[in-house]
């Protein structure tokens, strides 16, 4: 379940970088003196971050690398770091939720989970082979539905704060898409455009592109899982 309830102590600044991708734009948070993925280097949305972090900027922590979250960074004037595995970085603990990229994590603060583009507040998460990979994601997402949680703080679109529901419908939708694409390729369909129209029928023409790559990662996935129909 969507909404617009933010958890005590935190604070979202939402960049003005709307897009297909992005949705309303990048969510930073800031967390007492800790600001989670502060976004573009847009001196209006730095300048809002500032501001909301009124004690002063003791650390940035990431979530991973992808400009949309990272590339203002260096302009708030303290370290930065995208914590591994277990790493504690101010009131965070990292768990390493690869999928997405391969350097994704999320930051857990007791029951509050801040999970950059491995979970969204709205719509479904863009996964491209090479960079990233649907395996990995769907182990992330296991990982994350395993553990107790409150609220999720996702990159783009409100809080979620029915974590375990949305991680199942997240989880199950991926399944849904790869029964769909299995069954049309066991029927012999190869090409791309065909795949789509059978697998992601309801896309948006101006989100086909993306959803081709995540078709590609689809593909990739039974092809490592020797599962690709002779």
């Amino acid at each position: 379940m969507a909404t617009d309830e933010q958890p005590e102590g935190v604070v979202r600044v939402r960049a003005d970088n709307p897009s297909p991708l992005t949705l309303d734009g990048t969510n930073t948070y800031v967390v007492g003196t800790w600001v989670v993925d502060p976004g573009p280097a847009d001196p209006v949305h730095l300048d809002a971050v500032r501001r909301a972090a009124g004690d002063g900027i003791e650390g940035v922590v990431l979530t991973h690398s992808h400009a949309d979250h990272s590339e203002g960074a260096d302009e708030l004037g303290a370290p930065v770091t995208l914590p591994g595995e277990g790493q504690e970085v101010g009131p965070f603990q990292a768990i390493a939720t690869t999928g997405h990229s391969a350097d994704s994590v999320c930051l857990l603060m007791d029951r509050v989970c801040f999970t950059g583009d491995t979970v969204l507040g709205e719509g479904s998460v863009f996964i491209a082979p090479g960079e990233g990979s649907l395996s990995s994601y769907l182990d992330s997402l296991r990982r994350l539905r395993a553990l107790d949680l409150d609220v999720l703080c996702p990159g783009h679109g409100p809080y979620v704060a029915d974590p375990a529901a949305k991680l199942d419908d997240y989880i199950s939708h991926r399944l849904d898409r790869e029964r769909r694409l299995l069954e049309a390729l066991e029927s012999g369909i190869t090409s791309r455009d065909e795949l789509l129209d059978a697998a992601w029928p309801e896309v948006p023409e101006h989100l086909r592109g993306a959803a081709a790559l995540t078709l590609a990662a689809h593909l990739e996935k039974l092809v490592e899982e020797g599962r690709m129909p002779g």
